[in-house]
């Protein structure tokens, strides 16, 4: 189940456990797991784009457990492609439009299981999330920076990365900038790619 946190719900999911699940997990994540330099609160990890009200796709399950997360920003403001990241992007302009937000914090639980296709239900669930939610508010285009395993993931899912520029080591792994085109197209793609994964597992 996808949840979408705004700046209007957030006070409910915080009372719920969802952000502070997020949290932690995007510390285990990011800081223990990819040793990039992010801030970290005891188990938690926080930074200043978390202070701009984004949106935030939680994929949790049935019993309220989190097993993955992705925040969203628009481009028109401060984001961390423009304000970290932008040595990274070489071939083109630093992504920015009314048209185009930013997916940061992509992280998913080691503890989901794997699709047919050796991709994660809540991996799949978080960008189909991340899709449905940019059609429905005028999105056309999704810049990020993503680790060379994220970018074949999003290949095998049927959503092809757009590279900005040469991957370069961030941390302990290789990462990138790049771009994803959003349309009805990609979004009936994954969601049959996940339709003929449950059918292979049943």
């Amino acid at each position: 189940m996808i949840r979408i946190v705004t700046k209007d719900n957030a006070e409910r999911h915080i009372s719920g456990s969802g952000l502070y699940q997020m949290h932690r997990l995007r510390k285990a994540v990011f800081k223990d797991r990819l040793g990039w330099d992010v801030i970290v609160s005891g188990e938690l990890e926080v930074d200043e784009y978390d202070a701009l009200r984004p949106r935030y796709l939680l994929s949790m399950d049935r019993h309220g457990i989190l097993n993955g997360c992705v925040r969203l920003l628009p481009t028109t403001g401060p984001n961390m492609l423009r304000d970290i990241f932008a040595s990274l992007v070489t071939k083109a302009a630093v992504p920015r439009g009314e048209r185009v937000w930013e997916a940061s914090r992509f992280a998913v639980s080691g503890n989901t299981g794997g699709t047919q296709s050796g991709i994660s239900q809540a991996t799949y669930d978080l960008l189909i999330g991340v899709l449905k939610f940019s059609l429905s508010n005028g999105i056309n285009t999704i810049a990020c920076v993503v680790d060379v395993r994220m970018e074949r993931v999003l290949r095998r899912a049927g959503w092809r990365l757009e590279r900005l520029g040469p991957a370069r080591r961030v941390g302990n792994t290789i990462a990138m900038a790049g771009q994803l085109d959003v349309s009805t197209q990609i979004l009936r793609q994954l969601e049959a790619r996940v339709g003929l994964a449950h059918a292979a597992a049943t």
